[in-house]
């Protein structure tokens, strides 16, 4: 059987299987290589229901057969991968549709940075967008349940999806938005697969209620695992599938079509900018921060700093000449900073208002109270001064960390493995010197940064990964490094998701009652195993490993 030549006859658009194609679909920006047989460029949700129908129909003679959604492919849990067909959406998927100041309807393929654009054209923003804001599109925020620097204020995306249309594995396309219950008994009455993933996943989540809502992990933001814990309340009677497909990576379906509920976009911000050289007020400084309510809490640490103060050149492309010189000129004053010593921790801290003297009040009187000595404060518009050069050195090093990694370290690569932690903000003074051992034990040279006010680090390893020996290191490192996560309550991830990397730790962190509940979810919605496998609760570490790059 030749692959291409059926698939294209089965959809309109492009199918293509030319060796350099396979090779730059075989990574994403995880650690893995997985090289798929042949991609696919859906043109409209009607290319991607024959996909599904015909994988459905060819799996018994195929088991192999599958398929994975893609856009941007910047997934760090080896969520974008797959040895069969790979269906991308950026092609052809990229078209915004109704803009207001409330709400937003637009197609997995679009770029954030575009659809960010459209929406603040209506003083309005989807704020759940991550670090990768200039690279990601909408359909990966979605299925990975993205969150960023603003979901301290606002969460995640789960909390902005007013709509979407997915299409199952029966080949049709559904929409699923939020459902009373006498909508929910309309629903499970039909005889039809709709109807059947309904009355079963309703069945499920209340069977199991209270060990579903027990599950739950009690941190600020979790990516892991199956959101069974949010489909049904009976408080509010109201039953919800976009919350199961928010967050699933495409293992559940296909997300053809999305609504987002939108927020104002406040004009005025400002950011406190503070030096720790060391952390034994750490907690201390968070309690103090959070009581002021901050729209951003972030942090990144000494290697950070000095690896974005080495490839500094780097920016000039980003920023052309002008605001490079104006960046470079801004890092004076920081200089002199440093020359009481280099700081363990950069915390920035964040407001947001409507008025510039709103958003000066709240920094200085958090300022004052917190009376560290190496700190100041910048206040910035971007109405008024949309170069925002005081603020922008402190984003571009936060933000664009892990490219600085990834492009200019040529010696070791990212390593993404221990990427997205979340632990309660209290245990930090705790977690933090323990997690600094574990990173010594290995030898692992990493930059932490993250999100403060949540308690989520993004420790990403450098690594020379096509050595055996740098390679032994992942699974101990990882053992060590969840286990410690698990003792303080958190998260083995709130921002990246499970993927190849996480989903073998499932089991271990939820137990096996809730994970066969997260199987069973899988097996309601994909009972033929054709959407996206080896990912969350399919994931299995042995083909996890073998799947680790060899070279870069």
């Amino acid at each position: 059987m030749n692959l291409k030549a059926d698939l294209q006859k089965t959809i309109k658009g492009e199918v293509e299987d030319a060796p350099e194609q396979l090779e730059t679909y075989s990574h994403d920006a995880s650690l893995f290589e997985v090289k798929p047989q042949v991609i696919t460029y859906p043109k409209d949700a009607a290319d991607v229901m024959a996909l599904v129908k015909y994988a459905t129909a060819h799996k018994a003679a195929q088991p192999n057969l599958s398929i994975t959604a893609r856009s941007a492919g910047t997934d760090m849990s080896g969520g974008a991968v797959n040895d069969s067909i790979i269906a991308d959406f950026n092609r052809h998927f990229s078209k915004i549709f109704e803009v207001s100041s409330q709400e937003a309807h637009a197609q997995p393929g679009v770029f954030y940075r575009e659809f960010e654009k459209a929406t603040l054209e209506h003083k309005a923003l989807m704020p759940s967008y991550p670090a990768s804001r200039e690279l990601c599109t909408i359909g990966g925020m979605v299925n990975n349940n993205s969150g960023g620097e603003k979901s301290l204020e606002f969460g995640k995306t789960e909390n902005f999806v007013n709509e979407l249309k997915v299409v199952l594995a029966d080949g049709n396309e559904y929409v699923m938005g939020p459902l009373t219950k006498p909508q929910l008994d309309v629903k499970c009455a039909q005889k039809d697969f709709e109807g059947e993933v309904y009355r079963k996943t309703f069945a499920l989540v209340e069977k199991h209620y209270d060990v579903i809502k027990a599950a739950k992990p009690h941190v600020t933001k979790n990516s892991t695992g199956y959101n069974l814990w949010d489909v049904w309340d009976r408080d509010t009677g109201i039953f919800d599938l976009t919350k199961l497909i928010v967050g699933a990576q495409g293992t559940l379906g296909f997300t053809t079509d999305i609504k987002f509920r939108l927020v104002p976009a406040r004009p005025h911000s400002g950011l406190l900018v503070l030096f720790l050289k060391d952390i034994d007020r750490l907690g201390e400084v968070i309690n103090k921060v959070m009581e002021y309510k901050p729209a951003t809490f972030e942090s990144f640490d000494d290697v950070t700093l000095w690896l974005s103060i080495k490839f500094m050149p780097s920016f000039l492309g980003m920023l052309g000449p002008v605001k490079f010189i104006q960046l470079l000129i801004s890092l004076i004053p920081d200089g002199f900073m440093l020359l009481h010593g280099i700081p363990k921790l950069i915390l920035m801290i964040e407001f947001d208002g409507e008025t510039k003297d709103e958003v000066k009040a709240k920094i200085k009187a958090l300022h004052k109270d917190l009376d560290i000595k190496h700190s100041y404060y910048e206040i910035t518009a971007e109405e008024e001064d949309p170069d925002e050069n005081s603020s922008r050195k402190y984003w571009l090093m936060r933000r664009q960390s892990f490219q600085l990694l990834r492009k200019k370290v040529k010696d070791k690569h990212t390593a993404p493995f221990i990427d997205d932690l979340v632990v309660p903000t209290e245990h930090l003074p705790e977690f933090l010197p323990q997690m600094r051992k574990i990173i010594k034990k290995y030898n692992l040279f990493a930059t932490i940064a993250g999100h403060m006010g949540d308690g989520n680090f993004h420790i990403i390893p450098l690594m020379k990964i096509e050595l055996q020996s740098e390679r032994d290191k992942l699974r101990p490192a990882m053992e060590e490094t969840n286990e410690l996560v698990l003792k303080y309550g958190g998260s083995l991830s709130g921002e990246h998701n499970d993927g190849m990397i996480r989903g073998p730790w499932l089991e271990r962190a939820y137990g096996k009652e809730v994970y066969g509940l997260f199987r069973e979810t899988k097996d309601i919605f994909d009972p033929h195993g054709i959407f996206n496998p080896h990912k969350k609760a399919s994931a299995d570490w042995e083909w996890t490993m073998s799947h680790i790059r060899q070279s870069f």
